[in-house]
């Protein structure tokens, strides 16, 4: 499983949020909130659906499931000008991300990830960077299918 090194510029986002863990995961509850009122944002690029992570700059160093991080349901948009009730604004920094394809239903994408954080990004040239970690769920995405891909993108940087 060999990711392309892609970089990116700023996205402005628009969506919702909500704080959660591993244990107590509300993805589910942010997702059926935040799909009946996407198409309140007008200004979207593309209809591709995003899910991102924020995680506190400890969040991987002594992991535990218990450990809270901001989840938000969101779309990539042109400007902030509209903003529908309920939703917020954020900034996607720039930064550099290993970009992998992940095939499956969600609730099996444990090994996955833990291949990505405790093989791939050990033995590669990169370290984790602290920035936003999100997946791109585009046409292919189903959230019931064994079938549905999505893009997972993991901030990195050069190891010092």
């Amino acid at each position: 499983m060999t990711p392309s090194i892609q970089v990116i510029e700023p996205k402005k986002l628009i969506g919702i949020s909500q704080s959660m863990n591993l244990v107590n995961n509300k993805t589910a509850m942010l997702w059926q909130t935040f799909m009946p009122k996407r198409h309140q944002i007008t200004n979207a690029i593309g209809s591709h659906l995003i899910s991102m992570q924020i995680y506190s700059n400890e969040h991987f160093v002594a992991f535990n499931p218990h450990n809270e991080f901001t989840k938000w349901s969101c779309l990539e948009v042109s400007g902030f000008d509209v903003i529908p009730s309920g939703m917020h604004t954020y900034i996607l920094p720039a930064g550099k991300y290993a970009v992998f394809n992940y095939k499956g239903l969600a609730s099996n994408a444990a090994p996955f990830f833990n291949f990505i954080f405790t093989e791939w990004i050990p033995n590669s040239v990169y370290e984790l960077d602290n920035r936003p970690h999100f997946e791109i769920l585009g046409e292919k995405y189903s959230n019931t299918s064994p079938e549905s891909e999505e893009e997972v993108w993991i901030p990195i940087k050069d190891k010092n």
